[in-house]
């Protein structure tokens, strides 16, 4: 396990290097959760039919919880592999005394949490404690009960994990199309849609939900972000986390798979 701790420790090193990223990150998506919070304050002032299925108060938090932790969903791949894979520098990565599996999941973990971190800890305190100083307090985050706060935190480490697996699955398909284009262009959009990041997801149609809410997606936002507002309860995260993992597993495996046949029949191109 040394050389896994290494390798994620000396990629997470080389992410937390990037601040003035992480700094651009933070101000277009603090740009757009204030732009949705607005779509979404018109659409509920505006709406007749009764009771929604949440509340504005509920929206607002689930908007920003996904604006926090945006990094961590997995709507991209890692451009050093893509540029590996192209290059034909993929086979240094052959070559190493590790599990290339393994290997690639530790990159895109510290992929997955150093740019999260830098992004999210701003994110909080603007979305909490900056907006309602600013006369805003319609559209702050509120503070959860300190049971969905430890709840929200369990599920975000179950989210990053379900994110990894995906995300690594994403970085294999490149060997197959050599372009990260393909994989660049798929995965924001359905991420984005089924995650709830666009729509909160209990704000679809009920016909939807049940297949909505029982896809891997849902574990990367839905569920921590109702777990955070109180929608599921504290005494059901073993279940939410259950269903994570289990998602996970099934992504590592097939993801194993792909690896597999993708070395199998990888041609480095020029050699």
């Amino acid at each position: 396990m040394r050389a896994y701790r290494a390798i994620f420790s000396a990629r997470f090193r080389v992410l937390l290097q990037y601040r003035l990223a992480a700094a651009a990150g933070f101000g277009t998506q603090l740009f757009w959760g204030l732009i949705k919070v607005m779509i979404f304050e018109a659409f509920y002032e505006a709406a007749t039919k009764g009771p929604m299925p949440m509340r504005f108060e509920e929206v607002v938090a689930y908007v920003w919880l996904g604006q926090a932790t945006l990094a961590a969903l997995p709507w991209n791949v890692d451009r050093e592999l893509a540029a590996m894979i192209r290059g034909g520098g993929v086979l240094y990565e052959l070559l190493r005394p590790v599990d290339l599996y393994n290997q690639w999941f530790c990159r895109t973990l510290a992929l997955r949490t150093a740019p999260t971190l830098m992004r999210a800890a701003p994110m909080f305190v603007t979305a909490t404690a900056i907006l309602p100083l600013l006369g805003a307090e319609r559209w702050a985050l509120a503070t959860p009960t300190p049971a969905a706060l430890a709840g929200w935190v369990a599920v975000m480490l179950g989210a990053i994990v379900l994110g990894v697996a995906m995300t690594t699955i994403w970085n294999i398909s490149m060997m197959w199309t050599l372009s990260s284009e393909g994989a660049t262009h798929l995965a924001p959009a359905l991420v984005t849609i089924f995650s709830g990041m666009v729509i909160p997801l209990p704000l679809f149609p009920d016909w939807a939900q049940g297949a909505l809410r029982l896809s891997p997606f849902a574990g990367l936002l839905d569920l921590p972000a109702r777990v955070f507002i109180g929608h599921i309860a504290p005494q059901d995260v073993g279940g939410v986390l259950l269903q994570q993992l289990g998602w996970a597993f099934v992504l590592v495996v097939v993801g194993r798979w792909m690896l597999r046949r993708g070395v199998r029949q990888l041609v480095v191109q020029g050699g």
